[in-house]
This record gives C-alpha cells, structure tokens and sequence, in this order.
C-alpha cells in the first residue's frame, strides 16, 4: 500500500483550518492502512522557524508520520531532470510573459479566462533570442489536451481545464504543479487528501503526471475553513492557530474533531468512526474567540 501525505509551506503557522485538513489527510490514510507523509514547501516565502512550528503542531494533535521530512529545496535536480524528459520529447517551450499579460489577454473561447492564451508558444528561435535580452524566459508545457478528468472521493468525476502551465518560473523556481506531481510519485503518495480550493489542479495535474510516466494518485478534496463573512479562514482572523486557540482555552482536537462528527479525544479515536460518505460535504465556519 502506498501513502497519503500533507505538504504545508512554511510561510507562517498553520491555522486550524489547516490543522483539519491535515486531520482529514491522515485519517484517509491510516484507515486504508497506507503510509503517512510529510513534505515541507520550502521552495519559496519561507518564514524562519514556521516549518518546526507547523511539525510541533501537528505532533501535537497526534497525528505521525513516516520519517525522514521531505523537503523541497533538496530536491532541485528531480525537477531539472522531469522537464529535462518532456523537453527533450517536445513537450516544452520558453515563455516571455509576465503574469499580468496573461490575465489581460484576450481568452479563446475554449479556455476559461486567465488561461494562458499560447503567445509564446510558437516563436522563432530568432524572436526568442530577442526577448531573452529584456526578461528570463520561464518554461511552459506544450498541452496537446485542452481538459482533463479525474475522480474524486468527495466530489466524483471531475473535468477541468489543462493549459500550458507554468513549469519553472522566470526566476528558476520550479512550479507548485511540477513538483508536487514529481515529489508524491517520489513519496510513493498515492493518496492526495488536500483543500478543495485546489480542485481545479488536479486535472492539471493528473495530465501532467501522465505525460511524466508517472501514477496518478487518488484524490479528496475536503471542504475549507471559513471565517465569519464567509471567506477563506487566516491568520488576520484573529485567534486562529494552535497556540493561540489553546492560550485562550480552547481544546482544539475538540473544535476539529465537533466540525467533523466526532467525540472522541483524538484523530486515533477517530479511526473507528471514519468514513468518507460521512464527511461534511459544506465549508466550516469557524468563529475564532475575542
């Protein structure tokens, strides 16, 4: 059996949001008798000290998992040699353009708005040469396929949109879709338990995965945490991370555990009552205390 995994970026302490999907990730796992992985997203806005937090915290909600931590300012070479594969069979090309040209593009009426709309894609190597003296070229994958389907334990089938993602950005930082479709084949995940606001990556994803030779793993999306006016919960809400909820009483396992259906002290309590087709299905509105 192979592993599920959760992959915080240690940009700043997890909140309890956070801390819930990572719940919800280990108990897909540990009740499909898989493996537990943890990778830490250090590959940009790292924050010193945030990635020990978010490992203390999880710990101390009693979650474990298999060592070594991966992390992914190890593992450049990996992700030079996977674009090096599709360069080399075709599958890549460089892109000139900043973000905002992108979203002010106009649109193909096949591809949703802010989908890249191929400007780079079929320079000639003299109009590429040209435009590496103003900006460093970032690396696209060539799509051959405009959408994509995967199956979700939560949400069923899903068809979303492939475009030519972003492989490694303009500054040489490998893309999140790139090295999280490499490190989880890497990891042996073959479980990816994560926020539905990254639903509409994973066709991408999947795709990307393919084309690499690589497994696609099964997927849930688990519903996000919410604040008070109905927007994705953060760390400007207040009371909303482990130390911060515990030094003003609250029994955080038992917040998560009340969002989730359950009664028992902790996720290995858990264990017995879990099932995906009791899982909330709605986002979690969470009121953090004054």
């Amino acid at each position: 059996m192979g592993r599920g995994r959760f992959a915080p970026s240690p940009s700043g302490d997890l909140h309890v949001g956070n801390l819930r999907t990572a719940v919800l990730a280990w108990l897909f796992a540990r009740s499909t008798a898989r493996g537990f992985a943890i990778r830490v997203d250090d590959l940009d806005r790292v924050r010193p000290g945030a990635a020990e937090r978010q490992l203390a915290d999880l710990a101390a909600l009693g979650l474990d998992w298999d060592e070594p931590v991966l992390w992914q300012s190890t593992r450049d070479g990996a992700y030079r040699a996977a674009i090096d594969r599709l360069a080399a069979a075709g599958r890549t090309f460089e892109c000139f353009c900043t973000r905002r040209e992108v979203l002010e593009a106009p649109s193909a009426p096949h591809r949703p708005p802010g989908a890249y709309p191929g400007t780079c894609r079929d320079l000639t190597a003299a109009e590429r040469d040209a435009r590496r003296r103003d900006r460093p070229a970032a690396v696209r994958l060539r799509s051959d396929v405009d959408t994509w389907t995967v199956h979700d334990a939560l949400h069923g089938e899903v068809t979303g949109a492939v475009d030519d993602l972003v492989l490694r950005r303009g500054d040489g930082v490998p893309a999140y879709n790139l090295t999280v479709v490499v490190d989880d084949a890497h990891q042996g995940v073959d479980q990816v338990v994560r926020g539905d606001d990254l639903l509409s990556s994973a066709p991408r994803q999947a795709h990307l995965a393919t084309l690499l030779g690589l497994a696609v793993p099964a997927y849930a999306h688990v519903p996000l945490a919410l604040n008070a006016d109905g927007a994705r919960l953060a760390k400007r809400d207040g009371a909303v991370t482990l130390a911060e909820l515990t030094e003003r009483g609250v029994d955080v396992l038992a917040l998560i555990g009340a969002s989730l259906g359950y009664r028992g002290a902790g996720p290995r309590e858990w264990l017995d009552e879990f099932a995906v087709d009791r899982l909330p299905r709605q986002p979690w509105s969470v009121v953090p205390p004054p």
